[in-house]
């Protein structure tokens, strides 16, 4: 029986919830691990209403991914958009790194299971990585034509800068120690960003 004045909950925010869930449960426990009882429980919602939202347990795993990794993309924009200098690279690469960390669990979950599930992979190969390399090749595409960056292949710039945002994202959890400082993290950002727009090539 539903608790008096509360309001039903809408499809989305639904929809929502058993996706939280699921990203939650599948870091920690894997996809294998986890069953759709445990999501629906984990969800608060009733083992059917998991599968009139989701075809079956794999729909929720490639939503999960592509959900969050669509975020990120749009985040990225965001940044690239709003960089008030074709130098300002480290600023993007801090936010990045603190952003990261909300993200954690939904990076688990694709790169601990986007090896065992090809149409995972794929999706996120073709709906994310491939638009991300892509707007990344025209923003440095308008840097070169503009004289701020030398002429060399864009696409190749794309790769290289959407790497180095990768190793920014998850260096709390790699490279850096855990619970590094504001301080620590603002010199690895500027670190990667020097690298980046530098090279480590001594200047004659």
């Amino acid at each position: 029986m539903r608790i008096l004045n509360r309001p039903p909950q809408s499809e989305t925010e639904t929809r929502n919830r058993i996706l939280q869930a699921a990203q939650r449960l599948f870091a920690r426990r894997g996809y294998d691990g986890t069953t759709t009882r445990d999501l629906a429980q984990a969800a608060g919602v009733a083992e059917g209403t998991l599968f009139r939202h989701f075809e079956n347990k794999k729909a929720i795993l490639i939503e999960v991914a592509t959900q969050g990794w669509v975020e990120i993309l749009t985040d990225l924009l965001t940044e690239l958009s709003e960089m008030g200098s074709y130098k300002a690279v480290a600023q993007v690469m801090r936010r990045r790194m603190m952003r990261m960390r909300e993200n954690a669990d939904m990076m688990k979950v694709c790169f601990m299971e986007a090896q065992f599930h090809p149409e995972l992979r794929d999706r996120i190969q073709s709906d994310v990585i491939m638009k991300m390399t892509d707007v990344a090749e025209a923003f440095f595409q308008t840097a070169m034509d503009r004289g701020i960056y030398r002429r060399t292949n864009p696409k190749i710039v794309a790769q290289v800068f959407l790497g180095m945002f990768a190793v920014a994202g998850f260096s709390h959890e790699t490279i850096m120690e855990p619970g590094a400082s504001p301080q620590a993290m603002q010199e690895m950002a500027e670190g990667i960003a020097d690298i980046f727009l530098n090279g480590v090539l001594a200047k004659d």
